[in-house]
């Protein structure tokens, strides 16, 4: 997934440490997202949520490839895409779209619990076994996506995330938060999409448009599907 603002940046600096990285980051944060989302991200180990070849690289402010076309996110769109959904410490939260787990632990910073579906298998059970590893198995469940979208066995859900890309806003998810729960997806083709928050009401939704990003697409039920021309040189 990529957030906006990726094509613009830099490498890691030459004899930058880790630490220093994660410092600037967490300033650069600081100063734009609510303290709660900052410490959250603060609290989550991303160098021991990327591939080894990039750990180096893992408090740049940019996406990294985790494989499988997948990548971990953008520490920015992590801010953005969690203080707009503003997970409370009572919710139960679903996110749809594992990848490495980052995004979830950082969710579990701040919600009851977290149940995160996958659908690359390889994927799921890495993760899995990383977020065990970690000592994260406690707050955060993975599951490898089923047939359905999200993961209706154990709706509703107080709060929805959508780690990746709908063609439209996803009725079968909606269909899975509590009454005013929330769904947060990015909508739109390729090129570019709207990150937008749907509110369930009594009568349907309400929309808030949080701006442009760039995800790899949502394939499954309701979402893109497999093979879908549009992404195929992606």
């Amino acid at each position: 997934m990529q957030g906006p603002f990726w094509w613009r940046t830099p490498l890691k600096l030459p004899g930058r440490s880790l630490k220093q990285d994660r410092e600037r980051l967490l300033k650069r944060l600081g100063g734009r997202y609510s303290a709660r989302v900052v410490d959250a991200i603060a609290r989550t180990p991303r160098e021991d949520m990327v591939p080894p070849e990039h750990k180096k690289l893992a408090y740049r402010d940019g996406p990294l490839h985790i494989g499988h076309g997948q990548t971990i996110s953008q520490p920015t769109m992590v801010a953005i895409m969690t203080q707009a959904l503003d997970p409370q410490p009572w919710e139960r939260v679903l996110e749809v779209g594992a990848g490495s787990g980052y995004q979830a632990v950082v969710l579990a910073q701040l919600a009851a619990s977290v149940v995160s579906v996958e659908r690359v298998p390889e994927l799921a059970r890495r993760t899995a076994a990383l977020l065990h590893s970690l000592g994260y198995d406690d707050c955060v469940s993975v599951r490898q996506s089923g047939d359905a979208l999200g993961c209706p066995d154990e709706a509703p859900f107080d709060a929805i995330m959508v780690s990746a890309a709908a063609p439209n806003p996803p009725l079968a998810l909606l269909d899975q938060l509590t009454p005013r729960g929330r769904l947060l997806v990015p909508v739109g083709p390729r090129k570019e999409q709207r990150l937008l928050l749907l509110t369930r009401t009594e009568t349907g939704h309400t929309t808030l448009d949080f701006g442009a990003c760039r995800f790899v697409p949502l394939i499954g039920p309701g979402a893109y599907p497999p093979n879908d021309p549009e992404w195929q040189d992606r």
